[in-house]
């Protein structure tokens, strides 16, 4: 069983002139790994509409990245930075970003040894709004702090604030400050929902022209919305799978999916592993509904998928999902997903999949070995010796096992 297998087995040299510092002028020029049933070859990424079937359907993640750090300074010159990760209270991601009264934030605190106590203030000066902005930390939880934020100007809300004062929260092994040009590239051009601090990159690569021609050539798309957290970016530091806690990740689906997924008959393409994430957790939740399971805010624990037997077929799943919107008469429903796609998995609803090349011993990594095994290995190989660009800014892949 997974429990057994060592994190080590999913390790590889990454060098870091592998690692893409910066995106391509255009998305579409990437380069596009493609692995059918065995065989791998090299694309450019804007062949993509090429490379997918007619009767397919593509499903992309919404999610819109935040302007997540703010910059404070003391009045002894000390820097702190504060990392947003995820609200607190206002807990619902929407409320919080309309919100014009005090809001408190889960956050990482960089230079937290220099805050001794007390608020740290930042003033914001310019054309379109002036503004003062206290932090105020209420205690910690875990290795993160709750932080409560203030401000003056009564008629602005938390949102426009990350956007006037924030800085896009780019991964740290880029090695750099963000830039002008990461407000906008580190952004899907389909972004739609604010909530994440780290982009769903598998979708980085795509423009209005590919969409358009996705279309042209009647390929269905929808979405699902997962905000994606700074734990996609946590190393997995023990010995063995099982000894890694998952992170826990919110995601929003509409109806109109769960239709969509149902009546359709084709095969099913997830834009990146967030979407993976959860397409495959819907499963869960319908099969749970099925066993009449009262739902329990729709969580998805992290090995759970494993230890429980589920009878249910897919699409049986998916209809009680339904089922269950109709009743409650909701057009969405939210849920959160702690689910680690590791070598043993049953993958449920996606048959292939659009991804970036990711990190050494990383969950991500573990995924794509649950998706095609054991010939991750030959897929990493070519990428590195025919010059493929890795990680958030880097190449892509399309994966048909």
């Amino acid at each position: 069983m997974f429990q057994n297998i060592p994190v080590n087995d999913f390790n590889y040299i990454l060098e870091d002139a592998r690692i893409a510092k910066y995106p391509m002028i255009d998305r579409s020029d990437s380069k596009l790994l493609v692995y059918d049933k065995g065989n791998i070859s090299k694309r450019v990424f804007k062949e993509i509409p090429n490379l997918i079937e007619n009767d397919e359907l593509m499903v992309f993640n919404n999610t819109k990245v935040i302007q997540a750090r703010l910059n404070f300074k003391k009045e002894t010159g000390a820097d702190i930075e504060i990392f947003c990760l995820e609200p607190v209270a206002p807990a619902d991601y929407q409320l919080m970003f309309q919100s014009k009264s005090p809001c408190r934030w889960k956050c990482i605190v960089g230079n937290f040894k220099k805050w001794k106590g007390g608020k740290l203030a930042l003033n914001i000066e310019n054309s379109q709004q002036n503004t003062t902005i206290f932090a105020e930390n209420k205690g910690n939880l875990g290795d993160t702090q709750i932080i409560e934020f203030t401000w003056t100007n009564a008629e602005i809300n938390f949102g426009e604030i990350l956007d006037l004062t924030g800085k896009t929260p780019i991964p740290p092994y880029l090695k750099r400050e963000s830039e002008n040009i990461d407000k906008n590239r580190y952004q899907t051009i389909y972004s739609k929902f604010k909530g994440s601090v780290a982009a769903p990159t598998a979708g980085l690569h795509f423009t209005e022209n590919i969409i358009s021609s996705l279309h042209t050539k009647g390929i269905k798309t929808d979405f699902v919305t997962l905000h994606v957290g700074a734990g996609t970016f946590k190393p997995i530091k023990t010995d063995f799978i099982n000894e890694h806690e998952m992170h826990t990740e919110h995601f929003f689906v509409s109806k109109q999916l769960i239709s969509s997924l149902i009546k359709h008959k084709g095969k099913i393409t997830a834009v990146g592993t967030t979407t993976v994430r959860s397409l495959e957790s819907l499963y869960y939740i319908g099969a749970g509904l099925e066993k009449g399971i009262e739902p329990y805010n729709f969580d998805i624990s992290q090995w759970e998928v494993y230890h429980k037997k589920y009878n249910c077929n897919t699409e049986k799943a998916l209809q009680n999902l339904l089922n269950y919107m109709n009743e409650k008469n909701t057009d969405k429903i939210e849920a959160s997903t702690q689910i680690m796609i590791v070598p043993g998995y049953k993958f449920r609803i996606i048959n292939k999949l659009i991804t970036n090349f990711h990190q050494p011993k990383s969950t991500l990594l573990l995924l794509i070995a649950a998706f095609i095994g054991n010939d991750w290995k030959r897929i990493y190989d070519y990428a590195i010796k025919n010059n493929f660009r890795f990680l958030s800014y880097g190449d892509s892949s399309l994966l048909i096992p």
